[in-house]
């Protein structure tokens, strides 16, 4: 009997739900604007787990990426919620590199 994909059907279930306090979290402290270097870090993930010739840290590594991906297109949602009083709102957040240029863009959703 093979149980791998059972437990990695269990560890992504993790790593999925890490994304959403992570998203939370994130969003609270450092705001929507970091959404470009979340998705960049999601991206790199995903390709990095091509080249890793071991299936449990390629699989994991995979979902983490793709976790990233979904997670940098709901931080403006977040904010929108944060804004709501849905969840606990910070004023003062860590501004990105090029938050100026990064506020022109239209952010990712799903």
């Amino acid at each position: 009997m093979n149980t791998f994909g059972l437990w990695i059907g269990i560890a992504t279930l993790f790593v999925i739900g890490l994304g959403f306090v992570w998203v939370i979290r994130g969003e609270r402290y450092f705001g929507y604007l970091w959404w470009p270097c979340v998705m960049g870090l999601g991206a790199a993930c995903v390709l990095g787990s091509l080249f890793l010739s071991n299936n449990w840290a390629s699989a994991l590594l995979g979902a983490a990426g793709a976790s990233l991906i979904w997670g940098s297109t709901e931080l403006k949602e977040q904010a929108v919620r944060g804004e709501l009083g849905w969840y606990p709102f910070r004023e003062k957040k860590i501004n990105p590199p090029f938050a100026e240029v990064i506020k022109k863009w239209k952010a990712p959703s799903l």
